[in-house]
């Protein structure tokens, strides 16, 4: 990714496009597969690496044991016959050659080696456990690996291969930028990296990573924006002699309270509703309601931080500098309830994506 570039995710729901409901079933059950190999791959492929790195401290091994981590064919002193990071996709391509596409085991192993090296120092100091994947690990893959996509009026949709499998996109009533991404991906103003494919609770989602130019503003970095996060309101802030208060204390918890009540009072009747079909009928409001606390949550959250950096772009405010008050002992023994529904992190990682994106410096005092 270029300096003046940046990554962007977005989930999207696929759905298999065959007519024949047997056809579906069976390309289901090999993205099933490939699920399953990926997470015996992953865990394969943390656990080669975690030798490699800690093969120096194995002291009871003989003297003449050579521990340079690369290939003899560049090295005398090396261990390896390949280069290093060949070692691993060699090892999961081997073991499970013809059960999943070899560019998924190399997607795949270039991801974990990268985190692998972000965290050794940790490994080593045994501050970091040793990541274990789960058996709904996303199967990783290439844009290469992605074939004819395109818009079909008749279906109202993107469509695409992967994998030999026929896709197209269900985006519903699509309130973000899906459409408008996938829009620019098809005229080549964007760029599709490494994304992901999710099976969860019977539905496939795409995980889609795109690469973009960050948005383009006249900015200045000698005017700095004070932005705090507080109690009273989510965000205050201050540039020269514009101030501005995004959201209150008592608009944020209505909603979240609100919900909250709703779903206490559904649990509490649950007994009382009518039988038949077991509980899956008597629970069914409640599920409604299980997500719609943290979508709101959510929904506040992008809304507030988008308003931030939107007032910084139109006062040309190049550095925004973020003060988090909320750690004060005090504050925290009077206010535990609304410290408990209030969520400073998450605001914070959006802001600190969303002034990226603007091309904004930020800089985070939490004394």
């Amino acid at each position: 990714m270029t300096k003046t570039g940046m990554h962007l995710t977005r989930k999207i729901q696929l759905l298999i496009d065959l007519p024949d409901p047997e056809q579906k079933s069976e390309k289901l059950s090999q993205l099933y597969r490939y699920q399953n190999r990926c997470f015996r791959a992953a865990n394969l492929i943390v656990s080669h690496l975690y030798v490699q790195e800690m093969i120096q401290d194995f002291f009871y091994l003989t003297e003449d044991i050579q521990y340079k981590l690369a290939d003899v064919k560049k090295d005398e002193t090396g261990i390896f016959t390949r280069s290093r990071i060949s070692t691993t996709c060699r090892a999961v391509c081997d073991r499970f050659k013809g059960e999943v596409p070899t560019e998924v085991l190399g997607s795949l192993n270039n991801t974990l080696q990268s985190a692998f090296s972000k965290y050794k120092k940790e490994y080593w100091q045994g501050t970091r456990s040793l990541r274990n994947f789960k058996r709904d690990i996303p199967i990783p893959f290439a844009p290469r690996s992605m074939s004819k996509i395109q818009y079909v009026p008749e279906k109202k949709a993107f469509c695409f291969r992967l994998f030999s499998i026929p896709f197209k996109t269900f985006l519903g009533r699509d309130f973000s930028d899906k459409r408008i991404l996938l829009e620019r991906l098809l005229a080549g103003e964007i760029k599709l990296c490494t994304s992901q494919l999710q099976l969860k609770n019977g539905k496939i989602i795409w995980l889609a990573v795109f690469e973009f130019e960050k948005d383009k503003h006249t900015l200045n970095p000698q005017i700095i924006a004070e932005a705090s996060l507080s109690l009273e309101h989510p965000i205050v802030v201050r540039i020269q002699n514009h101030k501005l208060k995004i959201g209150s204390r008592d608009e944020f918890l209505y909603g979240r309270l609100a919900i909250q009540a709703a779903r206490k009072r559904i649990q509490s009747a649950v007994e009382f509703s009518k039988s038949g079909k077991g509980k899956k009928r008597k629970l069914k409001v409640n599920e409604k309601l299980q997500d719609a606390e943290s979508r709101y949550v959510q929904n506040r959250l992008h809304l507030y931080s988008r308003k931030l950096i939107d007032f910084c772009t139109r006062h040309q405010a190049g550095t925004l500098l973020l003060l988090t008050r909320e750690n004060t002992a005090e504050i925290t023994k009077q206010e535990k309830f609304v410290l408990r529904n209030w969520n400073f992190y998450e605001l914070e990682a959006k802001i600190r994506y969303k002034a990226e994106k603007a091309g904004i410096e930020l800089i985070v005092d939490k004394n």
